[in-house]
């Protein structure tokens, strides 16, 4: 049944992309198919592959799909104010054109840490847009170095949930786990999102494209003409800004020094949970911008629903596809395959290259880094333990650079970045795929190189 569903999947996926790129089906006509095929081909009867279906997708939706439309509100609001613009406006004055693409790289390997990729991502992707307009830079070059330093973080550096599972599965020390995923993971996203995002954006396709995209909202300029004067300053932009990044931070940082239970404790969790620091931050925003709006905030929330529609039912259907894929031999059989695997690699530096190539092929068939993380982690835990020479430090950096690489349109993330940045397929697989594969590649060579010499540094033996 194995060989089976690798092969069913194998030619699920040709033939979505295919559909998707050569005949233009839509995504999400295009994934509700595969992932029918892909259940029935796997030996799921007719009656579990509807439940999964529905399942996959409600799930997805329900993760982030209020996130999504709160994001857009709370970019629609900045954006039409004119305070986006003012925002961009005042960055430049500090960053020069030519630091844009590392400005925000960084950005997103900062900020990807204490906020979800999710909500730092809409966040962060009108200021990106802004930036790509107000300093010629290609937009392309500008959503790779965000993105990628974004998805980085996310992925490597504790304490998001991710890294932490994976130290726990394979027994890794937390502090000197951190220190070496930090190491390895700046570099990565350097050159995963800035060097490479910089070499995309030479390409002739995208060197004159600066975010003027089909459906845009209007550039700065024109929209400082129609917004009241004068224009809100960039100082109030950046402080709205930065509003539900603070609340995140108070939930998922102050909250866990308080004891559970305890009022403050749950009324910072509360305020701290994504979906309600949005929340509040669309209403505050409104209430400090509402002088420099053309509309009210019915209509700003009707226009950004329809906005966010396109990317929510896309999530959904990329949701029941990853969920049959899990539930189909691939996600239930193929881990026990890994585990069983002769322990006939002693040294640490094929461990290390082990761990990667089975995060990389649990991230390939999977699709979403958490459960490629766990996965891979859990696989490979059991494998090292009592193995001499072997740095589980080591092993968990391997596995979460592994597990960057090959985001392909079965991750519902994948379609969050199209969508999001107004990328189509193609240059969405451009940036955002071959950006993060680099970026795992480049993890990969440093912590081989790491493993080499795993017996003079601190924390690795």
């Amino acid at each position: 049944m194995l060989v089976q569903a690798v092969a069913v999947f194998a030619v699920v996926i040709t033939a979505m992309l295919v559909a998707i790129i050569r005949f233009k089906v839509h995504p999400f006509l295009a994934m509700i198919v595969s992932a029918v095929v892909m259940g029935l081909g796997s030996g799921i009867t007719p009656t579990d592959v509807t439940g999964h279906i529905s399942q996959g997708f409600g799930g997805a939706v329900g993760g982030v799909g209020m996130l999504v439309l709160f994001g857009m509100i709370f970019g629609s609001i900045l954006q039409q104010s004119g305070v986006a613009a003012s925002m961009a406006a005042m960055m430049l004055r500090r960053v020069s054109p030519q630091r844009v693409p590392l400005t925000m790289n960084l950005t997103g390997w900062l900020v990807g840490v204490p906020v979800t990729f999710d909500a730092a991502f809409v966040l962060l992707i009108d200021v990106a847009k802004n930036l790509a307009r107000s300093a010629k830079v290609p937009l392309i070059t500008v959503v790779t170095a965000l993105t990628v330093g974004l998805q980085v973080a996310h992925n490597m550096l504790i304490p998001t949930p991710g890294p932490l599972t994976v130290a726990g599965n394979v027994n890794a020390s937390i502090p000197w786990m951190l220190l070496w995923t930090t190491v390895v993971s700046l570099p990565a996203a350097l050159i995963g999102g800035v060097l490479y995002g910089r070499w995309l954006g030479r390409r002739r396709e995208y060197a004159t494209s600066f975010g003027e995209l089909p459906g845009d909202a209007a550039a700065p300029a024109e929209q400082n003409d129609v917004a009241a004067t004068p224009a809100p300053s960039g100082a109030l932009g950046i402080s709205l800004a930065l509003l539900p990044i603070v609340l995140i931070l108070l939930g998922h940082g102050v909250a866990q020094f308080l004891d559970e239970g305890t009022a403050w404790q749950m009324a910072l969790a509360f305020v701290g949970n994504p979906t309600i620091a949005l929340l509040t931050s669309v209403i505050v925003s409104f209430l400090a911008l509402r002088r420099y709006l053309q509309g009210t905030l019915t209509e700003i929330t009707r226009a950004a629903t329809w906005a966010a529609a396109p990317t929510v039912v896309i999530l959904g259907a990329s949701g029941a596809l990853g969920r049959m894929i899990a539930q189909s031999p691939i996600g239930t059989k193929l881990p026990e395959v890994l585990a069983d695997m002769p322990q006939t690699a002693m040294l640490g530096t094929v461990m290390v290259i082990i761990a990667w190539v089975v995060a990389q092929m649990m991230r390939f068939a999977m699709g979403g880094t958490s459960v490629s993380l766990m996965t891979s982690s859990a696989i490979m835990g059991p494998i090292i333990a009592g193995m001499s020479g072997v740095s589980p430090v080591l092993i968990a950096v391997a596995i979460t650079s592994g597990a960057l690489g090959l985001s392909l349109p079965t991750n519902a993330r994948f379609w969050l970045v199209a969508e999001g940045s107004g990328l189509d397929m193609k240059s969405t697989l451009r940036s955002w795929t071959v950006g993060l594969t680099i970026s795992g590649i480049v993890g990969l060579v440093l912590v081989t190189v790491l493993s080499l010499f795993a017996s003079v540094l601190p924390g690795l033996h």
